[in-house]
């Protein structure tokens, strides 16, 4: 190894890691015979050296850190490194990103932080002049806070972003429309405000954005449907509202759309039965309103449909039944009516995945009896009404102590205006 390359790993090691002597344990950390687990290492194109290319550390068999870790910014002067990779690792002593050590521009094409609670304080914005060649950048499940610098648009090459599960706080940058190479962009679970940026429709290699668990507002922007690359987004847990934009069919490839507890207050989306590919469709506690619209039975891939907690009226769709691979329907607590359109089979495979409670006016064939408190819901007579355990059932004439029969003030308005009808 190049010996100046060699004492910045070593220094390197030092900072996280007491599990070895590093220094005396490996004098030539790139030795094939004698290299640790969690490094690996090339030989130079322009060099007989080898250089170390990626490292590993937080959890065995790669090198654990020490309780006083700290970030080590010279891992930006391994001129060879490409991917580095942080899981478990700062977890006692509170440490920060920091750039003050860096010489020059890195190789680096990944940088992963994952599952580090004491990895505080901002993203420095000086970070991203220096990762001209980054790829991957994940910062998940740890403590940074702020806002995402704008200065992130100059990282060109970045494929994949991930800023998940942190305390970020501020707007979504719209510089993020400048990284048109992007494939995955998530900022779930941090404390972003304001409306998610109409600009983000200039990302059109975005196969996954997750915005999920934030602030945000307003509604979802028209600029969504140009995302025709996109398999999966999720929005749940917003204060997002109104309706979806039309040109959302346009998302031919998408395969998940998770859209749970957000005021929507609106009805439901035809639009959403137009989705081909789609597996997974979730859309409870937002306040939908109207019937379960019939197209979404066209929706031959899906296997989860989660409607719970909204205002939706009408019957379900006799299609739903004929989805082939759905294992998970929950219709519950809405206002739907009518008999259940399913048949013994389809109850039978969906079994404990299907909730169609709180529905008061829904009701079971009398030929499915069995699944009717399984399921919730009272059997129809046969006149389509509702029997079994309701309030609106036929329920039996009262009599007082003395014989005497006694009707109920709806009975007796009803009787009242029959013998009106019939001219008594």
């Amino acid at each position: 190894m190049d010996p100046s390359e060699l004492q910045t790993l070593y220094t390197i090691m030092e900072t996280l890691s007491l599990d070895q002597k590093w220094r005396l344990s490996y004098p030539n950390p790139c030795k094939p015979s004698a290299s640790w687990v969690g490094i690996e290492c090339k030989r130079g194109v322009t060099d007989s050296h080898l250089h170390v290319t990626r490292l590993n550390f937080g959890t065995p068999p790669n090198p654990t850190c020490k309780n006083t870790a700290s970030f080590p910014s010279e891992i930006f002067n391994l001129p060879y490194l490409q991917s580095i990779f942080f899981f478990q690792c700062f977890t006692i002593t509170k440490t920060m990103i920091s750039v003050s050590k860096i010489s020059g521009p890195s190789s680096l094409q990944q940088l992963s932080f994952r599952s580090n609670p004491s990895l505080v304080g901002s993203i420095p914005s000086q970070l991203f002049s220096h990762l001209s060649s980054l790829q991957i950048l994940t910062i998940s499940q740890s403590r940074i806070s702020g806002r995402i610098p704008p200065e992130i648009s100059t990282m060109g090459s970045l494929v994949h972003l991930d800023l998940s599960y942190n305390q970020l706080t501020g707007a979504i940058p719209v510089e993020l429309s400048k990284l048109r190479k992007l494939v995955g962009l998530d900022l779930s679970y941090n404390s972003l405000t304001g409306q998610i940026p109409n600009a983000i429709g200039q990302l059109g290699m975005l196969q996954k954005l997750d915005f999920s668990s934030n602030l945000l507002t307003g509604s979802v922007p028209e600029s969504v449907g140009k995302l025709t690359s996109l398999a999966f987004i999720a929005l749940s847990n917003n204060g997002l509202h109104g309706k979806p934009p039309v040109g959302l069919a346009n998302l031919k490839g998408l395969e998940y759309l998770i859209m749970e507890n957000n005021p929507m207050s609106t009805e439901l989306p035809m639009e959403f039965g137009l989705l081909p590919k789609l597996q997974e469709l979730r859309l409870s506690n937002s306040g939908y309103t109207g019937e379960i619209p019939a197209i979404f039975s066209q929706l031959s891939n899906l296997t989860t449909l989660s409607l719970q907690n909204n205002r939706l009226t009408g019957n379900i769709p006799l299609g739903l039944g004929n989805l082939s691979h759905i294992y998970h329907l929950n219709l519950s607590k809405n206002l739907l009516s009518g008999e259940i359109p399913f048949d013994s089979g389809f109850l039978k495979r969906l079994g404990k995945n299907l909730d169609l409670s709180g529905n008061g006016q829904l009701c079971l064939n009398p030929g499915e009896a069995h699944d009717s408190a399984k399921l919730g819901v009272d059997v129809c007579n046969r006149s389509n009404t509702r029997v079994g355990n309701s309030s609106s059932r036929i329920q039996p004439l009262k009599t007082s102590e003395g014989g005497v029969v006694e009707f109920s003030r709806p009975t007796l308005f009803f009787m009242f205006v029959c013998l009106v009808c019939v001219g008594i």
